[in-house]
């Protein structure tokens, strides 16, 4: 029934240097598919919509900066509902689950997806697979519907549990195939993305008519093209609360130091983004911008300034920053294959305290908060919520009219289908050359630590790992 995937990526070339990456079709591996009238355009909730179908060859470009001579560039297909569909409402067999790491909002995604598939193209038949990937060959899976995922909403967490690992595409693909799913909504970050891409090559390949749709999930925001991940408006809102308790603790005391480690294994967008929003922060470290301890211009020196200056200060680290400032190499790797991290938040509040008692410098008094969990923990803000709507919804419509193999995000504002090949290319990361960083080294008057004064660039104090007891953290 039908050939295997075409390896190559699918580009159409136009004018001026457009080029659309797009995201492949059931069509183009099972030929003879027949199509029916989108039910929507019977639905009273959008009779009000003018057009409100998206036409076949809208596109959104990848990049919206250009010169006058500039080429059109990269563009993705838009997302969004089409006139005809390639699944008739009875016949979707539709199954939901969740990979990785707890994000605020994936309550909410797993919520929109089942009511879209109900309320906006009549399914009745939507399962959700517990545990993650492992869920579909041990056969753990419950039945979902608008009134049984109603508010969980407002719970944080995912209803369908999730894991680490497991993933066995041969064993996954049989269980859909013997389930008779035809729409598979995989929602994870990076590692989860392309174990769906694997997923699809093994579908097409076997040429069963099945939609594999991903929906990026990543606390940190590392995802790349797209604008940001669902969880993340959440995350720095949350983060906001662990700053201001150390703002609070720092300044009753003499020569308090508040240091609170956030997330970002390999990003740090919530550390910058948090001390941007809060305007308390003194000195914000992230994965992206090595800082080094000892010496003009080092970490130590900045301190101790800022403790003359203001008698207390701030300092925010992402759980990525300084790990190259270890002794030992981290061998140690979680089930999906993720270096786990040393604990950079108590290391560098161990050797400030040990710093400031051996040279006998002033006295610190240093409280040491980390809210890692209970910032993945909680229920979505309002701005998630409405964006978790928009990326769910966008998912079952490409999945209804036919679109394989993609992810669905945001990209410059506007929804969009992308293929998975794209989002497997490596962390989005912080530019420090950018503008925004520099608002932030403008805000907090820290050190670049670009250039190390007086030679000091490769000298990095270390700290024995046994001072911390083996403390380590795992990917968010």
């Amino acid at each position: 029934m039908g050939s295997g995937p075409n390896s190559k990526p699918k580009l159409v070339e136009g004018s001026l240097g457009y080029v659309l990456e797009d995201v492949p079709h059931l069509s183009d591996f099972i030929p003879h598919l027949p199509t029916y009238s989108n039910p929507l355009q019977d639905n009273p909730a959008y009779s009000v919509v003018k057009q409100y179908f998206v036409n076949v060859d809208d596109s959104v470009p990848e990049k919206i900066i250009a010169h006058k001579d500039s080429a059109r560039g990269v563009h993705f297909r838009r997302a969004g509902p089409r006139q005809k569909v390639y699944f008739e409402s009875d016949e979707v067999e539709a199954a939901i689950v969740t990979c990785g790491g707890l994000c605020p909002g994936l309550n909410t995604v797993i919520r929109e997806l089942v009511c879209g598939l109900y309320n906006m193209y009549g399914v009745k038949t939507v399962l959700g697979i517990n545990g993650g990937y492992k869920g579909f060959y041990a056969h753990n899976t419950i039945t979902l519907s608008p009134k049984n995922v109603n508010d969980i909403h407002k719970r944080g967490g995912t209803i369908l549990g999730s894991s680490r690992g497991g993933h066995d595409t041969t064993k996954i693909v049989d269980s859909i195939q013997d389930r008779g799913i035809n729409q598979v909504y995989i929602i994870g970050g990076d590692g989860t993305q392309r174990g769906a891409a694997k997923i699809f090559e093994e579908i097409t390949r076997r040429g069963l008519k099945v939609a594999v749709v991903g929906i990026p999930k990543t606390i940190d925001n590392d995802i790349p093209v797209i604008d940001k991940s669902f969880g993340f408006d959440t995350a720095v809102e949350e983060a906001q609360r662990a700053i201001n308790a150390a703002h609070v603790e720092a300044e009753s005391i003499e020569n308090g130091i508040g240091v609170v480690k956030l997330m970002g294994r390999y990003s740090g967008f919530i550390a910058m983004f948090a001390t941007l929003a809060s305007r308390d922060v003194d000195c914000c470290l992230i994965p992206e911008s090595p800082f080094y301890l000892e010496g003009p211009g080092g970490l130590y020196e900045f301190v101790e300034r800022r403790l003359k200056e203001n008698g207390h200060m701030v300092l925010v680290i992402a759980e990525g920053a300084g790990q190259e400032l270890f002794t030992v190499s981290m061998q140690t790797m979680d089930a999906s294959g993720n270096k786990l991290l040393q604990d950079v938040g108590l290391w560098i509040s161990q050797n400030l305290k040990d710093h400031f008692a051996k040279e006998k410098i002033m006295p610190i008094n240093l409280k040491y908060i980390d809210p890692t969990y209970m910032i993945r923990a909680v229920p979505s803000n309002a701005s998630d919520n409405v964006y978790c709507t928009l990326l769910a919804q966008s998912a079952v419509h490409g999945a209804m009219a036919g679109y394989t193999g993609f992810t669905s995000g945001l990209v410059n504002g506007r929804q969009t289908y992308i293929p998975f090949y794209r989002i497997g290319e490596g962390p989005n990361k912080v530019v420090i050359t950018d503008r925004m960083w520099a608002r932030l080294l403008s805000s907090t008057n820290q050190p670049s630590f670009l250039i190390s004064k007086g030679g000091n660039e490769d000298k990095k104090e270390e700290a024995p790992l046994d001072k911390l007891n083996g403390h380590c953290s795992d990917k968010k």
